[in-house]
């Protein structure tokens, strides 16, 4: 199994969750050029990472990457016990992270794909922020009394932990959330976290 990442994009979440699964695989780092050339256009023709090549199968989107990743390797317990409820649980938050989460931050990142007036790009912004912050609430909350976001420890939790990287880079606020900080606190002392870090140079 080969995964295609980019430093520091979602795509870190699945190197994170491959680390956790103790397995061999095998890891191209790519760069804004290398994610446009050909080579790499045979693979995703959208040019965006994640992607896994497991033999003849090609997948892309994250949420379909760590689903395989999480059956490739159950032992990992990525998805749960194996019961439909842990499972279910795991699918919510994971869907929370790449369907409401992840989409905020894109107003930060290219206000323009919103709206032309770019006297309205500050507003965009503004607005995406406050957005931000009523989800990652939503996440402070889940994390009540629960050191991870499923209730154990699942595929959701490095995409959550990436999008808290991505969050203080922007200097969105996130003052008061407590659980959330713990949170991030954890995974950062995690060593399968920190060696996926140093592996893409974020460490």
């Amino acid at each position: 199994m080969k995964l295609y990442t980019k430093p520091g994009a979602c795509s870190t979440a699945d190197h994170i969750a491959l680390q956790w699964t103790g397995q061999p695989f095998q890891l191209e780092i790519l760069d804004k050029e290398s994610m446009k050339a050909p080579a790499f256009l045979a693979i995703n023709p959208a040019g965006a990472v994640p992607a896994i090549v497991d033999g003849d199968f090609v997948l892309t989107q994250n949420a379909a990457i760590m689903g395989y990743i999480a059956d490739s390797f159950p032992e990992a317990g990525l998805a749960g016990d194996g019961s439909p409820r842990q499972r279910a649980e795991a699918a919510r938050w994971l869907a929370f992270v790449n369907s409401d989460l992840h989409p905020a931050f894109k107003p930060l990142f290219g206000p323009a794909a919103f709206i032309g007036d770019e006297s309205q790009h500050e507003a965009v912004k503004l607005a995406a922020r406050k957005r931000l912050r009523s989800l990652f609430e939503s996440a402070d909350r889940q994390l009540a009394g629960k050191q991870w976001l499923a209730g154990f420890r699942s595929y959701a939790d490095p995409y959550l932990y990436i999008t808290l990287r991505w969050a203080q880079g922007l200097s969105i606020d996130l003052s008061g959330l407590d659980h959330l900080a713990a949170f991030k606190a954890r995974m950062e002392a995690d060593p399968a976290v920190q060696k996926a870090l140093k592996i893409e140079g974020l460490a």
